[in-house]
């Protein structure tokens, strides 16, 4: 390579960084808009422990006799919705050991309606007839016979309502309950009666049924809704009764969003503090080879920031700073191994391309097998481990990917530029041999000794 195709090389790469760099922490409008850009990291979602929030601990138990690992596993999928629909986008919903849900949603507080719904969820029932302490209705629709709850708007009254969707099951209970309510003779007791919890004393809310409803769905207006917020009220309570298993709560604690901040700023001093010993070491150490070096670390910290902002599943907490810094730390590592082998090969003899060239080979092992190592535990800990191992998992995992893009990949790319400006002056990368080492020229292609002549029919001389 020339030295003037390297210096290019070397100068797009800077742009590209300062770009990446701009990209990364920038906070600016946007020019021609009103719209704001915020940069990868402003961009990063964060977990609880950073952001602030609320975090509960459900106690689960079947309501019939139903299988308790099915019908958790079908309550959280249930709870995603919910939080979801109501905004919480970041909220995450997991199994805790064999029994107990646990919920966290960040940027919550005791003051949001969500914290109210989860406090205390209860189980939906819908009746034909009215609990008067002597006797219990029977349930004609229960919880798990919803499969939706939501607000709508009827553009024909101009009234907002919720709309209810069922199971196929539930669909069928629910034509029986609303074609025996309406066959009553009063327009008084043509109600249809709502309970949430237990099926005792005054009912929660109590529809009035002119007719058979059919369509596994109906629309409820009325009964204290009013407006858009009384319809979101209405819908969360009814939401929160439809899941499969009854949550008994155990545990719930809001964490301060100023505890958030202050945990989020500790990490990045400690990130920073950690990448500016890092770059200072390297350079002590490897002179110019150390500054390649520290320029790919530049691509992994963009790299690092942009996929963590881009990935939608990802949050960041503080054990996944911990999986950062770790990442970054094999990031190094694997610079270093390809350093040290460089410098063996130049020991050896051989000139500085040969002993690069030599260098990568030997490296790539040693670091693709401890990586893959690493990977593998990554994946295992993510699936087994908790919200906070989960965390810690998947953030090492994206680094040791990013990491050994950037060891064996960017900085191969540096250093064959750097050869295009300094092939000459290894001292310059640290790299020495002993006085009585003599230098290994450039490969040549060895051609098997010819078999020795003799003289057919005669002796040789």
């Amino acid at each position: 390579m020339t030295k003037k195709r390297a210096i290019a090389r070397f100068t797009i790469s800077t742009i590209i960084a300062i770009i990446g760099l701009v990209l990364s922490f920038a906070n600016f409008l946007i020019p021609g808009t009103t719209d704001r850009y915020n940069g990868f990291i402003n961009s990063i979602s964060l977990g609880l422990d950073l952001s602030g929030g609320l975090s509960v601990v459900y106690d689960c138990s079947t309501t019939g006799n139903g299988d308790l690992a099915n019908s958790i596993d079908a309550t959280i999928t249930r709870l995603q919705d919910v939080l979801y629909s109501e905004g919480y986008s970041e909220a995450s919903v997991y199994k805790q050991g064999s029994s107990r849900i646990r919920i966290e949603v960040p940027d919550a507080n005791e003051s949001d309606d969500i914290f109210s719904f989860l406090e205390n969820p209860q189980t939906l029932y819908m009746t034909l007839e009215k609990a008067d302490g002597t006797n219990t209705p029977t349930p004609y629709i229960e919880g798990k016979d919803v499969t939706d709850v939501f607000v709508n708007y009827d553009t024909q009254n101009s009234k907002y309502g919720v709309t209810l969707r069922f199971t196929t099951e539930g669909a069928k209970r629910f034509a029986t309950l609303t074609e025996l309510a309406s066959s009553k003779t009063n327009d008084d007791e043509k109600l249809i009666y709502v309970y949430l919890g237990e099926i005792s004393g005054n009912p929660w809310g109590q529809l009035q049924c002119k007719e058979k409803i059919e369509g596994g769905s109906t629309f409820i207006s009325g009964d204290n809704i009013s407006d858009y917020e009384s319809a979101k009220e209405y819908a969360l309570n009814i939401m929160s009764g439809t899941f499969n298993v009854k949550l008994t709560l155990v545990e719930n604690s809001v964490i301060s969003a100023t505890l958030g901040r202050e945990a989020l700023t500790l990490g990045l001093i400690a990130a920073g503090v950690a990448i500016l010993l890092i770059f200072i070491i390297m350079y002590l150490r490897y002179r110019d080879l150390g500054l390649i070096a520290n320029f790919s670390l530049v691509f992994y910290i963009i790299l690092m920031l942009f996929f963590l902002q881009a990935i939608p599943f990802v949050q960041l907490t503080l054990p996944g700073i911990a999986g950062i810094i770790l990442s970054l730390g094999m990031a190094v590592d694997g610079n270093i191994i390809i350093f040290e082998r460089i410098k063996e090969e130049y020991a050896s003899g051989k000139k500085m391309h040969l002993a690069v060239k030599g260098g990568f080979k030997k490296a790539f092992w040693p670091i693709f097998d401890s990586n893959i190592t690493t990977i593998i535990t990554s994946i295992i800990l993510y699936i087994l481990g908790t919200a906070a191992i989960k965390g810690f998992a998947i953030t090492l995992l994206l680094g040791i990917l990013l990491s050994m893009f950037t060891t064996l990949v960017v900085t191969r790319f540096f250093v064959k530029g750097y050869l295009g400006i300094n092939s000459t002056k290894p001292h310059r990368a640290k790299l020495y041999r002993d006085e009585n080492v003599e230098e290994i020229g450039d490969e040549v292609e060895i051609l098997p000794e010819a078999a020795p002549q003799t003289n057919e029919g005669g002796d040789n001389e």
